[in-house]
């Protein structure tokens, strides 16, 4: 394994810790939770890029299916991702996907270009979380889409603009640095 490979395995790893302590940050609003798990998830996307965005969150999600304590709130267990909030996390995926997928800088980006990737990959990366989110919940409850929508997706946009927005910022000034710590030498 040379260095690059190492240092790729422990940005994932660092990203699958993220997002698995994110999920401890809850607040119980009702069948679907808020909490911090999303900005970790984008930002595994950002600042990791596709790869090692994605592979964190299929770590995360095994680790979580294998009845490890990495889910919201301290849960595990298949069961997870059969319930209402199943969808979601399968949403994190596609959420890692398109933040490593837009947010792609070259050396030719100027800083408002930068952030306007950024924005763009943080605001796709929380909206591609919804849309499975959203379906599986109102499938597991038998929901209305109104009454789906009411509980889970509108209580989420306040704190889901202001997560990615942290996201933008630290990923405009970290993504030199990972870059760089990526490089090989």
């Amino acid at each position: 394994m040379n260095k690059t490979q190492i240092r790729r395995t422990v940005l994932t790893s660092v990203f699958t810790a993220l997002i698995s302590a994110g999920a401890f940050a809850i607040v119980p609003i009702g069948p679907v939770p808020i909490v911090l798990t999303t900005l970790f998830v984008t930002l595994s996307g950002l600042l990791g890029g596709f790869r090692i965005g994605v592979i964190s969150v299929i770590v995360y999600l095994i680790l979580g299916i294998l009845g490890l304590p990495v889910f919201a709130g301290g849960s595990g267990g298949f069961a997870v991702l059969t319930g209402p909030t199943g969808g979601y996390l399968i949403g994190y995926l596609l959420a890692a996907a398109f933040a490593g997928l837009i947010f792609r800088p070259g050396k030719s980006n100027t800083r408002p270009v930068l952030i306007l990737l950024a924005i763009a990959a943080a605001l796709t990366a929380a909206v591609s979380i919804y849309i499975p989110g959203l379906l599986w919940l109102k499938l597991s409850l038998g929901l209305e889409w109104k009454k789906a929508l009411n509980i889970g997706f509108f209580p989420f946009i306040p704190g889901d603009l202001i997560k990615a927005s942290a996201a933008v910022v630290l990923a405009i000034s970290l993504k030199d640095r990972f870059i760089s710590f990526l490089k090989d030498d």
